[in-house]
């Protein structure tokens, strides 16, 4: 019987060679698709989406989740343009490209992975493992492209597609909302670039609690003005609590005496 063009591709374990899952793995990955609602023919092609690089480093093995990744990452491109397209039928090409780029960005993605529970699931190498891996936002971001181009080779084009849109389109509306993440130390540095030609100085002011529950309080100065102190369970997020800060007050400042906005 010929294949439509709407059928999945047909997989092989010697056509992907992919490495054999053993019985304690197989009920991890059943736990896991039932958990998602899904359901994959081949165990050994949704193993294969969470094999870091590193393992088949350490292995010596060519199997990883390199190839699936790329394929993940077209296949969520063009479902997350789909979606844009279809829901925002007023907003220009420019418009939807800078939606899309927000949507697809590694810090949601990393944050999508988490709340499937993909960094339980990682294969990783024992360096990579030590080196905190699992919370590398690149390794879950790359992991989540992964899963999403094994779903498409194992079920098509219409399940990836309505799998991806249980997860992107809450992110698209977020987004709308101006209620998705935003790395305000990046954002004030580009502004404070823009305003005056120099770079955001942060300082730590205190640190406090045992070294299972730190607490920090960060200050920032920019443009001549020091904001903060912003706080947080680490310095890297009491310092992006502090730009924040100083972000949405220099902004508000230039957009009176401007007219412009300057927030994205």
């Amino acid at each position: 019987m010929k294949e439509t063009a709407s059928a999945p591709p047909t997989l092989s374990y010697r056509q992907y060679n992919l490495p054999a899952v053993d019985r304690e793995r197989k009920k991890v990955l059943t736990a896991f698709q039932k958990s998602l609602a899904i359901k994959f023919k081949s165990l050994g092609i949704l193993n294969l989406a969470f094999m870091h690089r590193s393992v088949s480093n350490e292995s010596g093995s060519k199997a990883n989740n390199e190839r699936l990744e790329f394929l993940g990452d077209s296949i969520l491109g063009a479902i997350t343009a789909t979606l844009l397209y279809e829901k925002l039928a007023d907003r220009t090409e420019g418009e939807l490209a800078k939606i899309k780029s927000v949507v697809v960005s590694e810090d949601i993605l990393s944050g999508i992975a988490r709340e499937l529970q993909i960094d339980r699931l990682l294969l990783l190498s024992k360096g990579e493992y030590l080196s905190g891996g699992r919370n590398k936002k690149t390794i879950l971001a790359d992991a989540l492209e992964a899963l999403i181009g094994a779903f498409y080779l194992d079920s098509g084009y219409k399940a990836a597609y309505a799998f991806v849109g249980r997860f992107i389109l809450p992110e698209i509306t977020r987004v709308l909302d101006n209620r998705h993440y935003r790395d305000y130390k990046s954002l004030l540095q580009e502004f404070s670039q823009r305003l005056d030609r120099t770079y955001p100085a942060y300082t730590l002011l205190q640190r406090s609690g045992p070294e299972h529950d730190r607490f920090f309080w960060v200050e920032v100065r920019v443009n001549g003005q020091t904001c903060g102190p912003g706080t947080g369970r680490n310095k890297k997020s009491a310092e992006q609590a502090a730009a924040k800060m100083a972000y949405e007050h220099l902004a508000s400042v230039y957009f009176t005496k401007s007219g412009e906005n300057p927030l994205p």
